[in-house]
């Protein structure tokens, strides 16, 4: 990154932008989150600190360990589906994609797991210029 963001301006990036994401460490440790109030897929406090495969469900797991380990192998960068869901707003379209955290050097430091309701992006058509 280019130039350093004060704490309370990262802070307040981090929930606006319009992605929800989780980031887990290179022991597959849950960090943190962002937009704990209005998630699509809410998860309690206590994730925090827990291993990552507390956190999905039983049918999926062993494709987010394989995911997991391809990345830590070198052998995946991401990862990216997509999932339609039922929501008080009525159907939409979830796109989930996990990334791999490198330093520098390549070495694995975690993974980034970012999910965005693609429901509008979708239906966008022509073009809409600023301001218009």
């Amino acid at each position: 990154m280019i130039g350093d963001l004060p704490k309370d301006i990262l802070d307040s990036l981090l929930e606006t932008i319009p992605i929800e994401f989780s980031v887990l460490n290179d022991k597959d440790v849950v960090l943190a989150w962002n937009k704990h109030e209005s998630r699509i897929f809410k998860r309690p406090v206590s994730v925090v600190g827990r291993d990552v495969r507390n956190c999905h469900p039983k049918k999926s797991l062993d494709k987010v360990e394989r995911i997991i380990l391809e990345m830590k192998e070198g052998k995946r960068d991401k990862a990216r589906f997509w999932i339609n869901s039922q929501s008080v707003n009525g159907p939409r379209k979830i796109m989930i994609e996990y990334h791999a955290l490198r330093d520098g050097m390549g070495r694995y430091l975690g993974c980034l797991e970012a999910t965005q309701d693609i429901t509008e992006i979708q239906e966008l058509k022509g073009e809409k210029r600023l301001l218009d």
